[in-house]
């Protein structure tokens, strides 16, 4: 499947028949930022994963751990990293435990207030725990000076702003010392990312939103050097070197590369969840969904006066700002309209599934709710 550029037509073709289920709906979905929707196939790939269990019993593991090695050779191939630096995880949140806890010392770490409650939280309870040093600052006055550790998304959850200055930020960080963990879940899938090329230490993500495979199937990156030398008590007997051995050499014996951050028995259906959605996206290219995403913020934004985000410096989603967003998202869902609320920001996100008319029809119940 291929197409010079996407436009409605052809996904209607040759995508939307691939969405049978969620296109079922009577509702124009604008939630795209948070909970992607799922392709048919992905139904079909989590009941092969149950329908082995019961015909091979433990034969199942085979099947599971392929998909596991699919899952992050996929994922390696959307962000610019080798797939055994891809290390499965739950959540973003479980990765950034991972790192935190492989500081052998107190650390000082700095972050942005502009970070996901899950990050944001896990490393304000280890701060109050006396686990590590925090400084939170505006994100875009972040300094690595004097920190460990620097944490940042690379596009911001709330208004989509991507971080243009990154690179500069990551090679400042770098020359005072610190390690960076990008926060990429608003990025994967959206706009091209090669993890190798910002020379990265760490980056958390997931399947969650624009590649369509629900919660549970995310992941950690620890870039090369870093990952052969840098241990987490995070761990378990699926990070040992020779796992089906059951040997227990002094001191413990790791597994190459990224294997050496996996920890015990994994969930197994998670990767499942994720397939259909990464080979989506890969098969149609983030260059090519980048340029349609814009198409479509564009035309959304000229319904929408004083939107915002429809530019190449922000995400996927536009933003209003309104003093009680929340309840304009609840009004909008009772009118058939599912979009949602980051404190005072309305975030409204067209995809590939949604159609000019649908926008239109979306644009007028969000101009009309403002106004009642």
């Amino acid at each position: 499947m291929s197409a010079p550029s996407l436009d409605e037509a052809w996904l209607k073709e040759h995508v939307w028949p691939r969405f049978a289920r969620v296109l079922g709906r009577s509702e124009v979905y604008l939630a795209n930022h948070s909970l992607g929707r799922p392709p048919d196939r992905m139904a079909q790939d989590v009941r092969a994963a149950i329908d082995t269990w019961y015909s091979d019993l433990d034969g199942a593991w085979r099947l599971w751990l392929e998909a596991r090695e699919k899952f992050r050779a996929l994922t390696g191939r959307l962000v610019g990293a080798p797939a055994n630096l891809v290390i499965p995880k739950t959540s973003a949140g479980q990765g950034l435990r991972a790192v935190l806890n492989s500081f052998s010392s107190k650390p000082k770490i700095v972050t942005s207030d502009g970070e996901f409650d899950s990050l944001d939280f896990i490393l304000r309870v280890y701060r109050q725990q006396g686990r590590i040093e925090l400084k939170v600052m505006p994100w875009r006055e972040l300094s690595a000076k004097g920190a460990d550790l620097l944490v940042v998304s690379s596009v911001m959850f709330r208004t989509g702003e991507v971080v243009k200055h990154l690179p500069r930020l990551i090679h400042d960080a770098h020359a005072a010392g610190a390690l960076v963990l990008l926060d990429v879940y608003h990025h994967a899938g959206v706009l091209p990312l090669d993890l190798a090329g910002l020379e990265a230490d760490f980056a958390v993500g997931g399947s969650y939103k624009y590649t369509r495979g629900g919660p549970g199937a995310c992941w950690l990156y620890v870039r090369p050097g870093l990952v052969e030398t840098l241990r987490t008590p995070d761990t378990g007997w699926f990070a040992k070197k020779d796992m089906f051995a059951y040997a227990r050499p002094e001191p413990p014996e790791f597994a190459a590369g990224g294997d050496a951050w996996l920890e015990s028995t994994p969930p197994v259906l998670a990767p499942f969840q994720a397939l259909a959605g990464l080979e989506l996206t890969l098969e149609l290219g983030v260059e090519r969904l980048r340029d349609y995403s814009l198409e479509q913020k564009k035309a959304l934004a000229s319904l929408l006066p004083g939107c915002e985000g429809a530019g190449t410096d922000h995400g996927a989603f536009l933003t209003l700002k309104h003093s009680d967003a929340a309840k304009l998202s609840e009004k909008l869902h009772a009118r058939g309209v599912k979009v949602d609320a980051r404190g005072e920001y309305l975030r409204v996100c067209p995809d590939i599934l949604n159609s000019a008319e649908e926008l239109d029809l979306a644009a007028q119940e969000i101009r009309r709710a403002l106004g009642a």
